[in-house]
């Protein structure tokens, strides 16, 4: 390492990172754990088009205050 860096990482999830970036730009958000939003159960995709994705990953979701955006989902497909 150089000696600018620091020696301690912090883990971040993904939703962390894009609530720290989003409260960079003033959109005040919350990052909530895997798995407990109601949105994230259902089918990411439709299956009936070509171009669809099989394997989708959850990243989990950010739920955003004052805002008319209620919840964001970061999904990751491939």
């Amino acid at each position: 390492m150089h000696d600018t860096e620091s020696d301690t990482f912090i883990y971040q999830t993904w939703p962390e990172k894009y609530s720290v970036m989003l409260k960079e730009i003033g959109i005040d958000s919350e990052s909530k754990e895997l798995g407990t939003d109601a949105v994230e159960n259902d089918d990411y995709y439709s299956r009936y088009f070509a171009q669809t994705p099989r394997m989708v990953t959850n990243k989990g979701s950010l739920e955003i205050k004052n805002s008319n955006i209620d919840v964001i989902q970061i999904i990751q497909k491939g």
